[in-house]
């Protein structure tokens, strides 16, 4: 089976940026992984002027929060350290039991890695917990700098949302038949890595896989693969004026 991979673009984010970034990325890539008749939610991010479709379902929803909160805490817990997740797709297949296998095997089809450089700041620089959105500046290079730095956050999240949509509508043929399961994505799974930064040279460590109960299978609803650039580019994302 071919097995495409997209690295996205790393993104220079802040700790209260994480969700947000992290939710619009995530959903963005499953909209377009949907396999048919999804219920379409309009999302306006309230950090940035950029506005994304989730597929509407209450357990996604649900998963991508969970597994972002995983994130939220390994960002926690391992300061100065570049971060990565991967989201994965893949098909399930039958195979003969042995003693020694399983008769259930993964068969990954699609790799999308998400990578973001997570700035630190020293104790007592954000006002609230990661859950908020609201961060504390006072003078006024400091919040010229912020205004400076968000602006070109949004460029790149918006870079990385177009190179989605580039990636789905170039590259087709890897995606395998619709499978007969419940749900409204193919099969996926969300994994996590954490990069040392150590005498220059960055390192990977062991990554976090996600549980089952975070892999979410789906049915055989079929999404038309037609769809031409410039209708995802009008119906995924809306930057406003």
């Amino acid at each position: 089976m071919n097995s495409e991979v997209c690295q996205l673009k790393e993104l220079e984010v802040e700790h209260f940026e994480i969700r947000e970034v992290l939710r619009c990325i995530l959903h963005t890539i499953l909209f377009h992984r949907a396999l048919g008749l999804v219920r379409p939610k309009d999302v306006d991010l309230e950090l940035f002027e950029i506005t994304y479709v989730q597929c509407g379902d209450v357990e996604l929803d649900r998963k991508i929060d969970d597994k972002i909160d995983q994130f939220i805490d390994r960002v926690e817990k391992h300061p100065n350290k570049k971060n990565q997740i991967c989201l994965s797709f893949y098909e399930v297949k039958n195979k003969q039991a042995t003693w020694f296998t399983n008769k259930v095997e993964r068969l990954y089809w699609e790799q999308w890695y998400i990578n973001l450089n997570v700035a630190q700041h020293p104790k007592g620089h954000f006002g609230k917990s990661h859950h908020s959105k609201v961060v504390v500046d006072r003078g006024d290079t400091a919040a010229d700098e912020r205004s400076a730095r968000r602006a070109a956050l949004e460029a790149s999240l918006r870079d990385v949302l177009f190179q989605i949509i580039r990636f789905v509508n170039e590259k087709k043929d890897h995606v395998p038949p619709i499978p007969n399961l419940e749900g409204v994505s193919f099969p996926y799974e969300i994994t996590i890595s954490r990069f040392r930064i150590w005498d220059g040279h960055v390192q990977e460590d062991a990554p976090n896989r996600a549980s089952n109960d975070a892999q979410l299978t789906s049915k055989a609803l079929k999404l038309p693969r037609s769809f031409s650039s410039s209708f995802v580019m009008r119906s995924i994302i809306c930057v406003n004026c």
